[in-house]
């Protein structure tokens, strides 16, 4: 926000026009005007890109969010006006004397700093003999003006700035060829800094830093809430479960057809074809994963909160986590979802399953939207985890203090979980139809926690869903009698075999090792990390054709 200016007047305070002071005060007020102009181009430049929760968040209209979210690029419009002049043969003094302004500020609007008022824009396409469509347009005018474009914008990069170089203008002087391996070789380089930041390592560190930037928020995202509200209320959506109907509504709504289809890339959950509004998805829900409603608002979930193509990993997981969190507030919406809680707690009786069956989602999904509410709406501190069936993480969340493994960076994923936690006990059951409940003393304190045990085509999983102990009181299972005992990340707990078992076996023993392809494998790389790009576009192009 732009502080007030004070103490400035449009006297001149009794001094005379020709005083030293007056011309003072007359520059001050210039220099004024030019920045306050200035300052008005940014933020109108701001609003039209700025993303669905933020237009929401000052009550802007979800239609104006929805369909007008790319407005008209600067430098792309003044490009347009300067190919017309140029091939209608006026100079710059010519045209700006035709439209009633000075050829600096057109000078400035042709390259890209100022913004035309629709007035004077109407004046410009009758001078250029063109539509007002036709300078609006979104595509560049020539080859030439889209290497000039592209370069403005990465000289505006932040890859670009860390390379410690000056910004230069393009003139005649620098040919199209020059221009071409100029932006050749930066593409390139930005290929590779983004190759080289998507390590193991770096996966970890970003990962990790997703996870306590989470955790400081009590994983509630009140942003997207809001926005999964609105689309709710666009559809008419009244209470109970989120049907497909619903759903299909909520695409429609954006300008999109949901499709599905049997040959979907194999990287791929979805795929959206912007250029037909089409959504393709999976013929049936991903078995120990996500169902088709979600896999739908996850896909619509890109449109609505303004994502762009992730610049690093980092970008990708946020992306990530925003898309499924919408599609949770969705189909698991704000009101409802805390007023079922709620009465859980004065019944002392929370329950995932419950939950999962009241809003017919399947049980990881209540269970993450669990992190989402129980802190922020109940005031009740907790942990999440999914676990393999070989005890190792692939998904961890905690408020509440649980002593989670960690490597040297802080990560957590791919670590081994005591044997003595629920998450794995769990997987002991012959009976695994029901929530498996246990309190576990650890060396941060005792917790309960409810798991549920599942299956994919390849293996098996755990959803654990716990809380200390003193907030068990509100929770089905607290009566349970199982109580371990866990010493973890002491080896001794569970992790080194007895004394007795290992001098028995200890240089007898030769298993061999059954090794996680993902090991060796690099992170994947391309323009969205996992995806191949290349069984992407040849899908695209096939459903194209057919239709």
């Amino acid at each position: 926000m732009v502080a007030p200016l004070s103490g400035l007047s449009s006297s001149t305070g009794g001094e005379s026009a020709s005083s030293p002071l007056s011309r003072r005060s007359r520059g001050t007020r210039w220099r004024l005007k030019q920045e306050c102009g200035r300052i008005r181009a940014y933020f109108r430049a701001e609003v039209r890109q700025e993303p669905l929760f933020f237009r929401l968040r000052h009550n802007r209209p979800l239609e104006l969010a929805v369909t007008d979210t790319a407005g008209t690029d600067a430098a792309l419009l003044g490009q347009r006006i300067r190919h017309f002049r140029t091939r209608r043969g006026l100079t710059l003094g010519r045209l700006a004397e035709k439209v009633g302004v000075s050829g600096s500020q057109l000078s400035l609007i042709e390259t890209g700093r100022r913004e035309p008022r629709l007035s004077l824009m109407q004046a410009l396409a009758s001078a250029l003999g063109v539509e007002l469509a036709a300078l609006l347009s979104d595509e560049p005018p020539s080859e030439r003006a889209a290497l000039e474009i592209e370069l403005a914008r990465v000289q505006k990069g932040s890859l670009y700035r860390s390379l410690g170089l000056q910004e230069f203008k393009v003139n005649k002087a620098l040919t199209t060829p020059v221009l071409e391996a100029f932006l050749g070789v930066y593409r390139e380089l930005a290929r590779r800094k983004s190759e080289a930041s998507a390590t193991p390592e770096e996966a970890r560190r970003a990962n990790t830093a997703q996870r306590l930037q989470l955790r400081e928020r009590n994983a509630h995202l009140p942003e997207i809430e809001a926005v999964a509200g609105e689309m709710l209320r666009t559809v008419g959506h009244r209470g109970g479960a989120l049907t497909h109907s619903s759903v299909s509504k909520m695409a429609r709504h954006l300008g999109f057809e949901i499709i599905h289809v049997g040959d979907l890339p194999h990287s791929a959950r979805s795929v959206i074809d912007l250029a037909n509004g089409r959504i393709y998805l999976p013929p049936a829900s991903i078995p120990g994963g996500h169902g088709l409603r979600a896999l739908a608002l996850q896909a619509m979930a890109h449109r609505l909160l303004g994502h762009e193509r992730p610049a690093t990993y980092a970008d990708f997981l946020r992306q990530r986590l925003e898309i499924n969190y919408f599609a949770a507030a969705c189909l698991m919406p704000l009101e409802p979802a805390v007023a079922f809680l709620q009465e859980a707690k004065r019944e002392r009786d929370i329950s995932v399953e419950d939950f999962r069956d009241g809003f017919g989602v399947t049980h990881e999904a209540a269970a993450l939207r669990f992190t989402n509410l129980l802190t922020s709406h109940l005031d009740i501190r907790m942990h999440f985890l999914r676990v393999l069936g070989d005890g190792s993480i692939q998904k961890a969340y905690e408020n509440d203090g649980l002593p989670l493994p960690t490597d040297v960076t802080g990560a957590v994923e791919g670590q081994t979980v005591c044997r003595y936690w629920s998450a794995r006990s769990a997987f002991t059951r012959t009976n695994r139809t029901t929530e498996y409940y246990q309190y576990v003393d650890t060396p941060a304190g005792t917790f309960w926690s409810a798991s549920q045990t599942g299956t994919t085509a390849t293996e098996e999983f755990s959803i654990t869903v716990g809380v200390p102990f003193a907030e068990a009181r509100f929770f089905r299972g607290r009566d349970t009698d199982r109580r371990e005992l866990s010493r973890c990340p002491d080896e001794s707990c569970c992790r080194r075999a007895p004394a007795e078992l290992a001098a028995r076996w200890d240089g007898n023993a030769w298993p061999s090792a059954r090794l996680h392809a993902h090991v060796l494998a690099p992170l994947p790389s391309g323009t969205f990390p996992g995806i191949d790009d290349a069984e992407v576009y040849e899908f695209l192009d096939a459903h194209a054709r057919e239709s």
